[in-house]
């Protein structure tokens, strides 16, 4: 058993404090809008929950958990304008529910079923949505930093008014797309952000074993890249840095890279058993910083809901989410045909053969039975 080591993190950039006490200067945020926070971050949990309890009945394959990082995607996806891009890591599908794609699409997609617009080509909580500038994310780390930055500086090239914000774990920090994208950024001085959630554990790799640097946000300094250190738990923060950060991209000042200090609650995945690697008493310590607690507290205290509204607000969310389920698992399963499409405009006749073979052999064969492996993740 060992413990994530808490490296230097500088003073992180702090709002809220973990009582929802204001111990720093509060953005510029309608009642409305400081509200939507909340719901956004409740309705990441409220999934979570569902997800997690689908995945163990054995409905869906696998999920990623975000439990304790909400604050982190929902404040951060809050500061983006609708024309930048949000480029993923695991866990942030809330951001892009909150910055547009519909509930019943991600549901779908956890699914596999014939609504899910990846069309069963992807993994299970592994979602995408043109509508929200939300590209298709891959299990391999770090390969979206080099992506996005060559988004963005294709971007600045064609004259969009656009910035992309890439998002990756502590452990992404130690992959070649994190050095390689930084240098191109940096030298470029392209219009994007990477926002590394610091979560303790890249897996079962702790902090204290991921790096001997004093701070996350030092990486950036050899690549010409402002760093700056965040506390991830609290969603005001993390708007203001990012908004900030984007702000300055915008502005052709080049690239930032803002660290969000905050804790993976659950395991690195449906497939994790944390309990193997990491001590309960650490995990205790990060529940009484719990970021949902902080922004309910902090409303409360100004007025902006009624104590108990938390509760309610969940009931309406969880109402909301059950819903979808039903519909989406009760939808058809994804059509056999899409193996053949979306590669040619019309499908070849060496396509049509292998499907039509194929289709012999699921015949004779039947249905494929669950394996009994277990999922290396």
């Amino acid at each position: 058993m060992t413990l994530a080591v808490n490296i230097s993190t500088n003073d992180p950039f702090q709002i809220l404090a973990p009582d929802g006490s204001v111990v720093g200067d509060l953005p510029q945020l309608s009642e409305a809008e400081l509200v939507d926070i909340l719901r956004g971050m409740l309705r990441v949990r409220c999934i979570d929950d569902r997800m997690l309890k689908l995945q163990r009945a054995g409905r869906i394959g696998f999920v990623g958990s975000a439990m304790g990082q909400e604050a982190t995607m929902i404040g951060s996806a809050v500061a983006l304008l609708p024309q930048d891009w949000l480029w993923s890591g695991l866990r942030e599908g809330g951001a892009a529910i909150m910055r547009g794609l519909p509930l019943d699409e991600y549901v779908a997609q956890m699914f596999c079923n014939a609504n899910d617009t990846a069309k069963g080509r992807q993994m299970c909580n592994h979602f995408q949505h043109k509508g929200s500038h939300y590209p298709s994310w891959s299990s391999v780390i770090g390969t979206q930093i080099p992506h996005g930055v060559g988004a963005a500086f294709a971007a600045r090239q064609r004259g969009l008014d656009e910035v992309h914000v890439i998002f990756f774990g502590d452990g992404a920090s130690s992959s070649n797309g994190f050095h390689s994208g930084l240098n191109f950024a940096g030298v470029w001085k392209a219009p994007c952000v990477f926002v590394l959630v610091h979560n303790g554990w890249a897996i079962s790799v702790s902090s204290r074993n991921q790096t001997a640097a004093n701070s996350y946000s030092a990486k950036g300094t050899a690549y010409g890249v402002e760093g700056r250190e965040v506390d991830g738990n609290c969603a005001l923060a993390c708007y203001q840095a990012l908004k900030e950060a984007t702000d300055s991209a915008r502005r052709g000042a080049g690239p930032q890279l803002v660290v969000l200090n905050t804790y993976r609650m659950g395991g690195h995945s449906s497939s994790d058993d944390p309990s193997k690697y990491r001590d309960e008493a650490e995990v205790d310590e990060w529940r009484d910083k719990d970021p949902i607690e902080r922004m309910t507290r902090f409303l409360e205290a100004r007025g902006s809901l009624a104590a108990g509204a938390v509760d309610e607000l969940r009931d309406e969310l969880f109402m909301e989410l059950d819903t979808v389920i039903r519909t989406q698992e009760a939808a058809p399963r994804m059509s056999w045909r899409t193996l053949v499409e979306d590669v040619y405009a019309d499908v070849p006749p060496h396509l049509r053969q292998q499907y039509n073979q194929f289709l012999i052999t699921q015949e004779k064969y039947g249905e494929a039975s669950p394996s009994d492996g277990a999922f290396p993740l």
